[in-house]
């Protein structure tokens, strides 16, 4: 049975329910955070929990924890849905809660503060020996997209045209650079550098984008962060997808055309690798 942590109590999923005047069901006044658990140690935790403290500032509410208070808080999470030590994947949200309905924010703020724990299911062999397919897609969402907010219409609705066109993600044009995927940052391989856009307002700052631009350094590998044109996506030697619940994922086709060979490339397998060692220092505690 699943247990969650819902304001300062822990109790079984299916007896967890939300005012319906809660800000966060009626205008999507809130945000959250995806943090991987692998083997019982929570993955990059400091840097999802500054990732946390930085959309909640960007949208005027308080941080309701420390540190040290949200990591135990998440850590008893974990041991409450431990099986067999297996992978997790923590689901954490903070909405400025109950008020009456009214756009202006309430003089006095109860957050609403619910995580949950679903199992973290490894990626299919398929999609690592095929590769996955994307569409490009103009960007329509807000100019506030480092915010992790849980408003998130339109990167459902992009989702969803993906789907419906036979892929499993929209990479996103913004004035004519790609921006990123819908649930997802991008990576570009092209002459054997790898190629990433820089951190802006237009894009989420991905924990995991973050994660592998530091092995990149860190190999010595060919790396940049740059504007990468829709040209330069269309001719790109390799397409990465990269999340907390994805990890790396090769795009194989893009808009009905093989990237490339059509197959997955050698400095994805490469990076693949590299992260996966990571993970296993992680499991072993040898890593943050």
């Amino acid at each position: 049975m699943s247990v969650v942590y819902l304001n300062g109590e822990f109790l079984p999923k299916e007896d967890a329910c939300v005012s319906v005047l809660d800000r966060g069901f009626i205008f999507g006044d809130g945000v959250y955070e995806v943090i991987p658990c692998y083997g019982g140690h929570l993955f990059r935790l400091e840097q999802h929990l500054q990732r946390l403290h930085d959309s909640l500032t960007n949208i005027r509410l308080d941080n309701p924890f420390r540190n040290s208070q949200w990591q135990a808080i998440l850590e008893d999470v974990v041991n409450k849905n431990n099986n067999n030590n297996a992978d997790q994947s923590l689901y954490l949200q903070v909405t400025r809660g109950v008020a009456k309905r009214d756009h202006v924010f309430p003089d006095k703020v109860s957050q609403t503060i619910f995580i949950m724990s679903n199992p973290m299911l490894p990626v299919s062999d398929e999609k690592l020996t095929k590769g996955v397919a994307a569409i490009t897609h103009e960007d329509i969402r807000w100019r506030y997209c480092h915010i992790k907010s849980i408003a998130l219409l339109p990167n459902t609705l992009m989702r969803q045209i993906a789907r419906e066109a036979g892929a499993d993600e929209a990479i996103l044009d913004r004035d004519g650079k790609i921006t990123e995927g819908a649930a997802s940052n991008i990576f570009i391989v092209k002459n054997d550098t790898i190629i990433t856009p820089p951190k802006s307002d237009c894009l989420l700052p991905g924990i995991t984008r973050d994660l592998i631009i530091e092995i990149a350094y860190e190999a010595g590998l060919n790396f940049r962060e740059d504007d990468i044109t829709r040209e330069q996506l269309k001719d790109a030697d390799e397409i990465w997808l990269t999340s907390s619940t994805k990890e790396i994922l090769p795009v194989t086709q893009l808009d009905d055309k093989p990237v490339a060979t059509g197959k997955p490339g050698r400095h994805w397998r490469d990076m693949l690798d590299r992260y996966q060692n990571y993970k296993q220092r992680l499991r072993s505690g040898d890593a943050h």
